[in-house]
């Protein structure tokens, strides 16, 4: 219908009138009408049409990772057409995985490990205290080595009495030091006062260089009586304390030896299965761990007693010769020989005022 209206309209005549204006036939009013009802129709079957191409596409969509790139021009040929879903980057996931699972391997090493050590500490203390605790109560054997023992004492004695030696050698050597200041004040005073006595001249000037002598003697003698401190100070803090502490090594691989053993009796004493076979075999490795540490500690502490025994005669025997030679010396009043007997040990004597801060420290 719509084509033979359009066709009509198409091959009729329009007439113009005098004026050049197009006449208006009741004919022309039927051709509006017709062309408006036919564009209404099509509009509405376009947008029907529209919207549902519209809602296919948002409801299927295309996939992206089917999508094609042509690498050649405007209308090429199919060989040219790359598929995108064949461009992925493996090697990028693949290394940050593999180094978060390198650094987790690490991290978790790291922990079985810290955790493994606490283990076997918590073990070893609780077999241990085990052990001290049914040693006090004389429920559990221990392994004694009766000279050895005995000369470990007799260190611990010694150690004490030295000890003693020391304390009071420094008590001696602030009195005397105390002393010396005192005998250089007052042979200051003798001296001053020699100056402003005319009449008592020659008795204060005696007084003061018999005070100044026994001061020049007093601080020789601090000087031996410091390197005799300082060297028994070394002997008792030092080599013996290194003794002592290799000797409260011992003491512990001890006490571990013998807790493992007692471990290892127990374990014996019990059933024969598998599973307690297995538990036997440990403890025996633990056991003979804990009695090679303990023979070699012990091996250590006979070697370093013997030492130390020879080291403390000797230094003993050269400290008290010169104890003995500088008190006899100073308290005899022989200068000499007190000087002498410093050069025999080869002890240099600080300056006077060498222990004094010098003038930019009291700055």
């Amino acid at each position: 219908m719509t084509d033979s209206i359009m066709s009509k309209a198409a091959t009729m005549e329009i007439p113009i009138n005098s004026n050049g204006d197009t006449g208006t036939l009741a004919e022309d009013d039927s051709l509006e009408q017709a062309a408006k009802l036919q564009w209404s129709l099509d509009e509405k079957v376009g947008s029907s049409t529209g919207a549902r191409d519209l809602q296919q596409v948002m409801v299927s969509g295309p996939n992206l990772n089917e999508t094609s790139i042509v690498s050649g021009g405007y209308g090429g040929t199919a060989e040219g057409i790359i598929s995108t879903a064949t461009i992925k980057g493996p090697n990028m996931h693949h290394s940050s995985s593999s180094s978060s699972m390198a650094a987790e391997q690490t991290t978790r090493g790291v922990a079985v490990e810290k955790i493994e050590t606490v283990k076997k500490w918590g073990l070893n203390t609780y077999k241990c205290t085990k052990q001290m605790i049914s040693e006090r109560f004389g429920r559990g054997s221990r392994t004694v080595d009766l000279e050895l023992e005995a000369q470990i004492e007799v260190l611990r004695d010694t150690k004490r009495k030295y000890e003693t030696v020391l304390r009071l050698a420094r008590a001696l050597t602030n009195h005397f030091y105390n002393m010396v200041q005192t005998q250089h004040s007052l042979g200051d005073t003798f001296a001053e006062l020699s100056q402003k006595s005319p009449e008592l001249r020659d008795e204060f000037g005696y007084n003061a260089e018999t005070q100044k002598l026994l001061c020049k003697n007093g601080e020789t003698l601090l000087g031996a009586i410091n390197f005799f401190v300082s060297s028994i100070n070394t002997l008792v803090n030092k080599t013996m304390e290194d003794t002592l502490m290799t000797i409260k090594m011992y003491e512990n691989a001890r006490l571990e030896f013998d807790a493992y053993r007692s471990d290892l009796e127990e374990l014996s004493m019990g059933p024969r299965d598998a599973v307690a076979m297995a538990r036997i075999d440990a403890a025996q490795q633990q056991y003979q761990v804990h009695k090679e540490k303990y023979e070699r500690l012990r091996s250590d502490v006979i070697i370093k007693l013997k030492f130390l025994e020879e080291n403390k005669v000797k230094v003993m025997h050269k400290q008290l010769l010169l104890f003995h030679n500088a008190i006899s010396a100073y308290f005899a009043g022989n200068q000499q020989q007190l000087e002498q007997t410093l050069k025999q040990f080869n002890i240099k004597l600080k300056p006077p005022g060498a222990d004094k801060p010098s003038w930019l420290e009291d700055q």
